[in-house]
């Protein structure tokens, strides 16, 4: 019997010490390296610091100390990323600002997601009865993990109340003016797959599998590690085109405007912390 109880008691510590310890500072992620620079240039008394030859810059936005680092693109890089940022860092949440493809008919370049969840739209089984699992699995739990993960509702409603006070970029026009149509803020559906989505076929049957309003190649990926190790996340996406057949050219146009009011949304977030 005393050897049962200083097995528990050995079992219990150590499963304690593993728990996922954070330090005061705020993890910013960003696939691009224009987007993450924009970050950046806001921070005081930068730093940087090379972890497994990846890099990353500390400073200070507002009160607040942060971390910054570019991920690369697709989901195998954006979770190492954010695998080295949790480990080396410790960050008590972490948020991401980058650009995605609009799958929502009622959003257009320019205009913001908030991801509320996010999805892998590219994991799954295919059966004989066409019964796809699109659930991936906690390597921690050994349990299913859910099809959407949740953001942290603070840092979502956190959002949704600075957005109203960020003076958001329009749409550029041919005519070298901006579109006069308000900048349209949504919280909702952000999924993620390791392709650049510009099929119109596509973009329906994320709409009708998922309920997706935007896609993208990273988010879901920093959101399953933030998760199965508990630390508050949340996506930011604004839209570069609508991942139709005129995505490309699109991208390019509105590649700028979208990373900047990203950009300009997270930082607010941080600040308003």
């Amino acid at each position: 019997m005393k050897y049962t109880v200083l097995l528990f008691l050995f079992l219990s510590q150590t499963a304690f010490s593993q728990q996922y310890k954070p330090r005061p500072i705020t993890g910013l992620l960003g696939a691009f390296g224009a987007e993450v620079e924009l970050v950046k240039q806001t921070l005081k008394n930068p730093k940087t610091v090379v972890v497994d030859g990846v890099t990353f810059t500390t400073g200070r936005l507002g009160k607040q100390k942060v971390v910054v680092a570019e991920t690369g693109i697709g989901k195998v890089n954006a979770a190492m990323t954010t695998a080295l940022l949790l480990d080396h860092f410790r960050p008590e949440r972490v948020l991401f600002t980058g650009i995605a493809g609009g799958t929502n008919p009622e959003l257009q370049p320019g205009d913001i997601v908030i991801a509320g969840r996010t999805a892998h739209h590219d994991y799954g089984s295919i059966t004989d009865k066409n019964t796809p699992t699109r659930q991936t699995r906690n390597v921690i739990t050994k349990q299913f993990n859910p099809v959407y993960f949740p953001a942290d509702t603070s840092l979502m409603r956190l959002a949704e109340k600075v957005v109203k006070d960020i003076p958001l970029e329009g749409i550029p026009l041919a005519s070298g003016g901006v579109s006069d149509r308000p900048v349209k803020v949504v919280t909702g559906t952000v999924v993620t797959g390791d392709v650049f989505v510009a099929s119109p076929i596509k973009v329906s049957s994320l709409r009708a599998d998922f309920g997706a309003d935007a896609t993208e190649m990273e988010g879901a990926a920093i959101a399953q590690v933030c998760y199965q190790i508990n630390v508050p996340h949340l996506i930011i996406r604004s839209l570069s085109d609508r991942a139709d057949a005129e995505a490309h050219i699109a991208f390019d146009k509105f590649y700028p405007t979208a990373a900047r009011n990203s950009a300009k949304l997270v930082i607010a977030i941080v600040q308003a912390l």
